[in-house]
């Protein structure tokens, strides 16, 4: 008997089930697998004992439901983390054997600990640590070794491949690379790769089937009328003309051939930006209550080149006027500041944006399939990995900080604290002339 219940998704208002979960299903079903609180082999006795009586409902057979959090009452009695909670956390102490000595000790009572690190600086302490580098560095090595077999594998697609069959392969020996790594969940891994794979890799990979290498990267002109509406922003505007680029993005092309261009960008901008906050910073220190830029703003309450232009002509002869014309002319040098700098963003982005459309023509079949498999797929599908491993840390310092929290303060304490604050209360009415019965 399998009890999958608690493998979905919420999708709206209905429960769904993901590839993992599917995977997960059939595994243990074709291999017969006894998972705790997941599957059982059930004898046909036991079915027909005298306290089923036949009933095939599963949770008579299967107890799916996750161990109850039980708080120990000593320890908030009398201090301390009990051991037992600690144990509970023996999958990790497996793989990082010193760390549990790192962050916790003996606080002198059989069977309870103490925090040896404040909670705040336990997730540092965790990715800090020589066994868990040594961890990270395992499972990139195990990554790497998929990649390297698959990577030949997808530079050699060709046209009138079939996607599942390459899925399938890739996603099978992932899973099988991936079981003998303890802490992470093979199949939790495979869910990553699949993810990408109905996100990203399943549309490049039915692309490149059905046009081949040079086809597929080909910048795809958008036609935006009535006849035909865009569904999605382009990727690339170019004097005018809206194009896609569904295999190789343009960031792809920038990070490989235009980076230089690219920073220069990244300074022009922070430079517009900065010159909008002194914009925005300059009205505002003269907005309020008899602000200088109060009359030149619009219906809307913004200020715009005409607004001040056409506040300066009204009191241009006004002669008690001379510090409100002084800040509509700083006003207009930096509303011109901000146009300035925009403009030469906008020239600069334009440029770069005739670059990268050119250099999609001159690209080569070699430079298409390195850019996308090793530039595009892998670094995404390494990313994802490498968030599996940060879920794990999450996951292990968000419960040791929750049973640092939750035992640090005993009775005892606070108790303490109480009787401290009733005394400071008392001091304060005595001095009010209150008399506290």
């Amino acid at each position: 008997m399998i009890d999958a219940s608690r493998g979905y998704i919420k999708d709206g208002n209905k429960n769904r089930l993901r590839e993992q979960d599917i995977h997960k299903i059939v595994d243990v079903f074709n291999r017969q697998l006894e998972v705790p609180r997941y599957s059982r082999m059930v004898s046909v006795s036991e079915i027909a004992s005298l306290t089923n009586e036949y009933n095939l409902n599963i949770p008579r057979y299967i107890d799916s439901s996750e161990p109850d959090d039980v708080h120990d009452l000593d320890a908030h009695l009398c201090g301390g983390i009990p051991n037992r909670d600690l144990d509970a956390l023996e999958s990790y102490w497996k793989v990082f054997p010193s760390l549990r000595a790192e962050l916790f000790e003996s606080n002198g009572r059989a069977g309870y600990s103490q925090a040896r690190i404040e909670s705040q600086q336990v997730k540092a302490t965790i990715l800090e640590h020589p066994e868990f580098s040594a961890y990270s560095k395992k499972v990139t090595e195990v990554f790497r070794a998929w990649r390297d077999v698959h990577q030949p594998r997808l530079i050699s697609l060709k046209e009138g491949l079939k996607p599942k069959i390459i899925i399938g392969v890739l996603s099978e020996d992932l899973l099988e690379k991936f079981a003998a790594l303890p802490l992470l969940n093979k199949y939790d891994v495979y869910q990553r790769l699949m993810d990408y794979w109905a996100e990203t890799m399943q549309d490049d990979v039915f692309l490149i089937g059905s046009e081949g290498w040079m086809e597929a990267a080909k910048p795809r002109p958008v036609i935006d009328n009535k006849e035909r509406k865009i569904r999605e922003a382009p990727d690339l505007v170019v004097e005018g003309k809206k194009y896609k680029m569904d295999l190789i993005p343009p960031p792809l092309i920038i990070a490989r051939y235009f980076a230089r261009e690219q920073a220069d960008l990244v300074v022009l901008e922070n430079k517009r930006q900065a010159a909008e906050h002194d914009l925005e910073e300059f009205v505002e220190e003269n907005s309020g209550e008899e602000g200088l830029l109060d009359d030149a703003k619009t219906d809307k309450g913004t200020v715009t080149r005409s607004s001040v232009s056409e506040r300066l002509q009204e009191i241009e002869d006004e002669k008690d006027s001379e510090d409100e014309q002084k800040a509509l002319t700083q006003c207009l040098e930096l509303i011109d500041a901000e146009d300035r700098a925009d403009r030469v963003v906008k020239k600069a982005q334009a440029e770069l944006d005739d670059k990268v459309l050119a250099q999609y023509k001159k690209l080569s079949e070699v430079e298409i399939k390195t850019l996308v498999v090793g530039e595009k797929w892998f670094p995404s599908i390494s990313m994802a990995m490498e968030g599996e491993v940060q879920r794990l840390t999450k996951q292990l310092s968000a419960r040791v900080m929750e049973l640092e929290e939750r035992y640090a303060r005993p009775l005892s304490q606070l108790e303490r604290e109480v009787r401290l604050l009733d005394s400071k209360v008392e001091t304060h009415l005595n001095k009010m002339g209150v008399v506290w019965g």
